[in-house]
């Protein structure tokens, strides 16, 4: 079972890291011709590019100047360690054993605009490049295009591999729609939570945000692979709802 989530939009690079061994992205080469494009904005270019305000546009512009490789201690940091926002916060990450982490590493995988996937432990520099921004490379006319069939290549492999077949899909719309579902070869699951609101339930974005960071947490310490443990997941009063759920989707409420 190969977990999926989103980045954060929010980055900590002074958070302790103790992980013993880090990796690269997959597809570091395709991140260099990505950036050799936005080097070539400036600052205000950027600003209008991403729909955000001067001063982050300013310290991305930044980000993208100095941005270099080879990833070092000095200039990178892993993924899973870096990334800080309401999904992350979820994540016990600083009380994670080698063996949390080893086994992160092998089934947790999160999506990214600039970096396309990358592994818990994979180094990354700072950056801002939403998987929706409309960047332009050669044919493509978004990163949409830019990445779908590498990405959906890249898990199609991870698959093959993978007892269950199985995509458990705790990303937002916005970056799974980078995979082409139709082309994976396996069965992907849809993670939905939902909160009592009168008398229906809901879907509250910054809930639903924490549950995708507490699902991770609870699928890592507890070293589940299959389906039917996942189904026994019950932090914060979360319980699976049999009577909502489909083989492609599952519903958690509360």
């Amino acid at each position: 079972m190969i977990l999926i989530l989103s980045p954060a939009k929010s980055l900590n690079f002074n958070i302790n890291v103790h992980a013993k061994t880090l990796t690269s992205p997959a597809f570091i080469d395709d991140s260099k011709i990505l950036v050799g494009e936005l080097q070539k904005f400036s600052a205000s270019q950027i600003a209008k590019l991403m729909k955000i305000s001067d001063n982050l546009a300013q310290l991305n512009f930044e980000r993208f100047q100095n941005f270099k490789t080879p990833f070092t201690a000095a200039n990178s940091k892993p993924a899973i360690f870096v990334f800080d926002g309401d999904v992350y916060d979820a994540i016990d990450i600083e009380n994670y054993t080698q063996q949390d982490l080893n086994f992160a590493q092998q089934h947790l995988r999160i999506l990214s605009g600039l970096y396309g996937v990358l592994r818990p432990l994979d180094m990354m520099q700072a950056y801002r490049l939403e998987m929706s921004t409309a960047l332009k490379n050669g044919k493509n006319k978004n990163l949409y295009q830019f990445w779908q069939e590498k990405i959906t290549n890249y898990f199609n492999e991870e698959l093959k591999n993978d007892a269950e077949k199985i995509i458990l899909n705790l990303a937002s719309e916005e970056y799974f729609s980078a995979i082409d579902g139709k082309k994976i070869n396996g069965k992907i699951i849809n993670v939905i939570f939902k909160e009592k609101k009168g008398s229906d339930y809901k879907i509250v974005g910054i809930f639903a945000k924490k549950a995708r960071g507490l699902m991770t947490d609870f699928i890592i310490k507890n070293k589940i692979t299959t389906v039917k443990e996942v189904k026994k997941f019950n932090v914060e009063n979360y319980k699976f709802m049999q009577e909502f759920s489909d083989e492609n989707n599952f519903h958690f409420y509360r």
